[in-house]
């Protein structure tokens, strides 16, 4: 596997602007991190500078930025309650929590190799909307009681049942920090988008809480100097924890191979690349092992950072090894002075974390999309907040294939007349229909339903299209959507008319029909006009229109393409 491909240098004001801004948006997301995973602040920077330097360096998309996110501080706070509870204090359990981080970032290596991340586009969107909508979930009700300057319990369970202790002991000027803190990261970027509203809000009100002499809790010492291997605590392990050790070190692998690659996903979406996810995994793997090394968090490609660095020009690995860099010496250089930021500051933070994180695309829908996808998401996400994250994936997966196989049996019986893949409509066209607009006219046909195994074959199918200015999908075939495929589908057809290119669906049956129109994507992506029963009815009609024309193909596929939704919002993961 040939690493460091994404390498080059002729882009390097992009790359130093766009790594120095992702930096600046990192520091405040590091610090918080750190604190709720319950290993310390300074363990979120050292995993924000080894996975920023080493997963850009070895990783397989070019302009991803890595480092501790939600999804990952929740398992790795799981990781630290495991070690307190085996060997009685932190500092004790040091050896257990860094071989777990250390095997974490092996398995992710293993994975890449053994080329496994082509499977991970495979897991249904439910799955992933209940997982991420639970992480979102699990990051807020943690920070309640920071938010009113309290200590909060570990597990989630113990903050629902002691959140009525809460209100006599409150502390209002913790609370005032912890609310003024959210309403700067929303508010600011009315004003300007220029500088981060994380770091400001950071920033504001710690002046604010020591100008005042606010009595709050505050982060404590974090050293200034170089981090140090950490691998002499690996000593202390147990030899009977070795099960508990692989099976929590699989648990953050997965994790963040799938929070990794779904930022890479998106990555691509935004900068028209192509992404590699196997070297992609083997980059966070190194990563998390020199992260574990130094006592750093373990964690993945971070949805918001990596977006604010493409935005701020960046297109290489190098940004992110800037972004790396710039915490390094930032730690060096302002470690004395972060030891003052207060806790209620940080929570203010983690709650926006967790509030980007919750699928809100997915509830929306929740009404609209198949009502088995809808159980399965909300199934996954009761799971990830009230038991176990990868319990909650695995039972997500293994409902998701057998609902799926239900109901393709239900459907099977009901399928009449299957058409060959691959039969060729020009039988139908007349000879008023010159190759010159034959040939620009592309007929996909659908062998059977979309669902979240089809998806990635239908997105790759969109992104080599030749050129051509018309698509008719013949779905005849296709029995069945569930809401990954629902959501592949719009995808493509916005990619397809953002080229220019018009979409004609034939043959839609009627439980795809009720989907596309329930979600909207019938009529406000494809007119009911550009719906047909059969492909004869859809020739007919392009015959039609072509003699409106006057034969001029221009103003033919012109005329074809003229309706058009400017309004897209792409779904958020993590952060």
């Amino acid at each position: 596997m040939k690493l460091l491909h994404n390498w080059r240098f002729n882009n390097l004001n992009g790359d130093i602007f766009g790594g120095i801004t992702a930096g600046i948006v990192a520091l405040p997301l590091a610090l918080a991190f750190g604190v709720q995973s319950g290993v310390g602040p300074v363990a979120g920077l050292y995993g924000a500078i080894a996975l920023g330097i080493f997963a850009a360096t070895f990783g397989g998309t070019a302009s991803q930025v890595s480092g501790p996110t939600g999804p990952m501080t929740v398992v790795s706070a799981l990781v630290v309650i495991k070690a307190i509870e085996e060997y009685g204090s932190l500092e004790a359990g040091m050896g257990f929590i860094i071989c777990i981080f250390v095997l974490a970032g092996l398995a992710q290596i293993i994975f890449g190799v053994l080329k496994l991340g082509a499977y991970i586009e495979y897991i249904p969107y439910p799955v992933v909307s209940g997982f991420m909508s639970g992480i979102g979930g699990i990051i807020i009700l943690l920070q309640i009681f920071p938010f009113f300057g309290q200590t909060a319990p570990k597990k989630v369970v113990d903050v629902i049942t002691q959140i009525s202790g809460i209100v006599p002991l409150i502390n209002w000027e913790a609370m005032i920090i912890s609310a003024s803190t959210i309403a700067i990261i929303y508010l600011f970027p009315k004003i300007t988008t220029t500088v981060p509203s994380t770091l400001v809000a950071l920033i504001s009100m710690t002046i604010v809480t020591t100008w005042a002499g606010f009595e709050v809790p505050v982060i404590g010492s974090i050293p200034s100097s170089l981090p140090e291997l950490k691998l002499g605590t690996l000593s202390n392990v147990h030899a009977s924890d070795i099960i508990l050790i692989f099976e929590l070190a699989l648990t953050l692998a997965l994790l963040g191979a799938i929070d990794s690659l779904l930022t890479s996903v998106i990555a691509d979406n935004i900068t028209k690349t192509k992404h590699h996810s196997n070297r992609e995994l083997v980059g966070q793997g190194i990563g998390n092992i020199m992260a574990g090394c130094i006592g750093g968090l373990p964690g993945a490609g971070a949805t918001m950072r990596t977006m604010v660095n493409i935005n701020a020009g960046g297109q290489t690995p190098l940004s992110g090894v800037i972004h790396g860099v710039l915490l390094l010496a930032t730690l060096w250089g302002l470690g004395n002075y972060a030891q003052e930021i207060p806790i209620p500051v940080l929570a203010g933070i983690l709650i926006t974390v967790g509030i980007g994180i919750i699928d809100y695309k997915g509830f929306r829908h929740i009404k609209s999309v198949p009502r088995t996808d809808a159980v399965v998401m909300l199934i996954v996400l009761g799971m990830t907040v009230f038991v176990d994250l990868i319990q909650a994936v695995t039972t997500g997966l293994i409902l998701s294939s057998i609902l799926f196989m239900k109901q393709m049996s239900d459907q099977l019986g009901s399928e009449v007349k299957v058409l060959p893949l691959k039969e060729n409509c020009r039988q139908w066209w007349q000879e008023n229909i010159p190759d010159a607009i034959a040939n620009k006219i592309y007929v996909k046909h659908f062998p059977g339903p979309l669902f979240f195994g089809f998806a990635p074959a239908l997105q790759a199918m969109a992104e080599s299209l030749p050129d051509i200015r018309v698509v008719i999908f013949r779905m005849m075939n296709v029995p069945h959507i569930d809401q990954t495929g629902l959501y592949a589908l719009e995808e493509v057809i916005l990619s397809l008319q953002k080229r220019n290119i018009a979409v004609v669906i034939t043959g839609l049956q009627t439980q795809p029909r009720i989907m596309l129109q329930r979600i909207n994507l019938v009529p406000s992506l494809v007119p009911e006009n550009y719906l047909f029963d059969n492909i004869e009815n859809c020739i007919q009609w392009l015959e039609k229109e072509l003699r409106q024309s006057k034969g001029n193909s221009e103003a033919f596929f012109e005329m074809l393409g003229s309706y058009r939704n400017k309004n897209k919002i792409l779904p958020k993961y993590s952060l």
